[in-house]
């Protein structure tokens, strides 16, 4: 059990990204795409271990220090040092082994997210902006990915706003590091000595702004509406200023913004507004044709 913790599989649910494209091009049910993307995630997924594994690994002292990354397996010492290059290995090979014989395409931009994470794992994570910046960047991999193996073209939008997005996440993440300082008294990261309370409260008050802006454009561009021939995916809007809102309250009034991923399995509020976004933007592109408060 402890190995398969060591994979951090609740993080997974970041390459659900890997689907978006699919999802926004309305070809979610075509399945030979879907069997594509699906063993892609599960690429994406293991690479991404070999990360988490590596960071943890480096790591081990700093997490001692945390009051949540201590129970993590290396931290802990429940998994040895040796037991987790062992795992690294294997998932090293299976990953790089899937993408290969997926699409070189995808391989190459795999190598590169783990090229990236690597060098944020061994110093670049250390540099306050820089490091939030590459998390996000990340997040913009996963979706390039998913396109690539689906052969669907990501748009300038959407990579603009799942890069506001994860910019957001990343940036709320730091925020809880620096309440976490200033209650134990040292730094969980490095790069927490470049942020401040009023700096990462800017920070997110003016990115949520522009992500919602970047949506509502977005939604009413003539390219969507020529595309899906409907306006009505600005109803959607509702739902992502929703879901913002409720992230700033517990970032900014709970003080619990520490990890995204635990906010969105625990968060009633977010996983309804993120189910019914999907709901009435699935409505909204695959059948348009049925008329919405009588139009």
């Amino acid at each position: 059990m402890e190995y398969f913790n060591l994979l951090r599989p609740k993080q997974w649910i970041k390459n659900l990204f890997l689907f978006i494209p699919l999802f926004f091009s309305g070809e979610i049910f075509h399945i030979p795409k879907l069997l594509n993307v699906s063993l892609g995630f599960i690429s994406f997924s293991l690479i991404a271990s070999c990360v988490y594994i590596i960071n943890d690994y480096r790591d081990i002292e700093s997490d001692k220090k945390h009051p949540k990354k201590c129970k993590r397996p290396l931290a802990s010492g429940s998994v040895s040092k040796r037991e987790a290059i062992f795992v690294l290995i294997l998932c090293l090979i299976i990953g790089f082994s899937i993408a290969f014989f997926l699409k070189p395409k995808f391989l190459f931009i795999l190598s590169i997210y783990f090229i990236l994470n690597l060098a944020y794992s061994f110093g670049l994570k250390n540099i306050s902006i820089l490091d939030v910046i590459i998390v996000a960047t990340g997040f913009v991999l996963r979706v390039k990915c998913g396109g690539v193996l689906s052969h669907i073209y990501t748009s300038e939008w959407l990579t603009l706003m799942v890069f506001l997005l994860a910019l957001i996440m990343a940036f709320a993440k730091r925020r809880d590091d620096v309440l976490i300082k200033a209650k134990s008294g040292s730094d969980i990261r490095k790069a927490s000595r470049g942020y401040n309370l009023e700096f990462l409260n800017v920070a997110l008050a003016i990115l949520s702004a522009i992500t919602i802006v970047s949506y509502l454009l977005y939604s009413l561009s003539m390219g969507m509406i020529e595309q899906w021939g409907t306006h009505r995916l600005y109803y959607t809007c509702l739902f992502v200023i929703a879901g913002i809102l409720r992230y700033l309250q517990i970032a900014f009034v709970e003080n619990e913004s520490g990890s995204p991923t635990s906010i969105l399995y625990k968060d009633k509020f977010i996983q309804g507004s993120i189910l019914v976004w999907i709901i009435s933007f699935y409505f909204i592109i695959y059948y348009p044709e049925i008329k919405i408060f009588g139009e």
